[in-house]
């Protein structure tokens, strides 16, 4: 059997004069661009035009990148940034978090169903599926970094953390299993002709409620409310699907087989939407963490030659006071 991993996997891709581009925020790409081919793929039962799925995968998009960052900096490490106000655009430093991506994602798609009239249940219900996949490869990319580990373990796949002691659960790669599993389960949901909207609620309920034992065995530095972060916004968002589960329940009672709906008519060329899309795929490649990093502080033993600079400032020591004042 085995032993044992020593995590030593350099985060960095690739740079270019001075700017680094990172496997994790290689993962928000890749999901996005999934998110976008499923889209396409399923757009005729949406009844949505070419342009619409373009206009539907950048709200999805920007609301992902805006809810997680705002999650991170107005709890996680608001005592950082009410100091540092200036470094809340600088998402080349890190900090998103994964319960703000998924509010962020469905606010962008209600926001867009407003706009377009379009069929917001039926939306969510694709968007849960991808929803699914964008956060499996965001936990691969969570294990490249390197930054978020579980507990002590002499199990044999036990994973020995860069700046950290010990052996321990990588809580990152079950919790990715566990979204990738989602993916069949969801797609089985959906093949039964289920209600819209009832993909979306079970979506919500798995993800919290599958990660509420892998969030015990995790190290958290922050709690929320007396609880881990995670494990609170994990307890709100299974309240959210239940609710929204019972709502889908209770009007499916008067609900009959519903129509393929027919495909809007092209009224727009997709122009420079294909090129919007791109740069959501490509700006992400500069975030290279969950967290907000000290990037040379952090990564400079699997990285050599990384340096500060006012793009990688130095703030390593403002990081540990202000988390450390947030503790007490």
């Amino acid at each position: 059997m085995p032993g044992p991993f020593i995590h030593d996997i350099d985060p960095i891709i690739f740079s270019i004069a001075g700017v680094h581009i990172w496997w994790y925020g290689l993962s928000f790409g890749l999901g996005f661009l999934s998110a976008h081919l499923f889209l396409r793929r399923n757009r005729e039962r949406l009844g949505l035009t070419l342009c619409s799925v373009y206009d539907l995968t950048l709200f999805f998009a920007i609301g992902v990148l805006i809810g997680g960052r705002f999650l991170i900096v107005a709890f996680n490490e608001w005592n950082f940034y009410r100091e540092f106000p200036h470094l809340i655009p600088s998402i080349w430093i890190g900090g998103f978090a994964t319960h703000g991506l998924i509010v962020g994602g469905a606010a962008g798609v209600l926001i867009f169903c407003v706009l377009y009239r379009a069929p917001v249940r039926r939306i969510l219900d694709v968007l849960a599926i991808s929803a699914a996949v964008i956060l499996g490869f965001g936990r691969i990319g969570n294990f490249i970094d390197g930054q978020i580990y579980g507990t002590l373990t002499d199990l044999p796949w036990g994973v020995q953390f860069p700046d950290v002691e010990g052996f321990r659960h990588p809580v990152v790669l079950y919790d990715g299993l566990k979204n990738f599993l989602l993916v069949p389960i969801l797609l089985w949901v959906r093949s039964r002709n289920v209600p819209a909207g009832r993909v979306a609620a079970l979506f919500v309920i798995l993800y919290a409620i599958l990660r509420i034992p892998i969030d015990l065995l995790r190290d958290y530095p922050n709690t929320l409310w007396g609880l881990p972060n995670g494990q609170t916004l994990n307890i709100i968002m299974v309240s959210i699907g239940v609710a929204a589960l019972a709502i889908n329940i209770y009007r499916s009672r008067s609900y009959q087989a519903s129509r393929q709906m027919t495909p809007r008519t092209e009224d727009a060329t997709t122009a420079w939407r294909p090129y919007a899309l791109a740069a959501c795929c490509l700006i992400p490649l500069l975030i290279p963490s969950d967290a907000t990093r000290d990037v040379p502080e952090e990564y400079g033993g699997r990285h050599p030659g990384l340096v500060h600079s006012s793009i990688y400032p130095a703030i390593a020591e403002d990081l540990k006071r202000t988390s450390e004042s947030g503790r007490r």
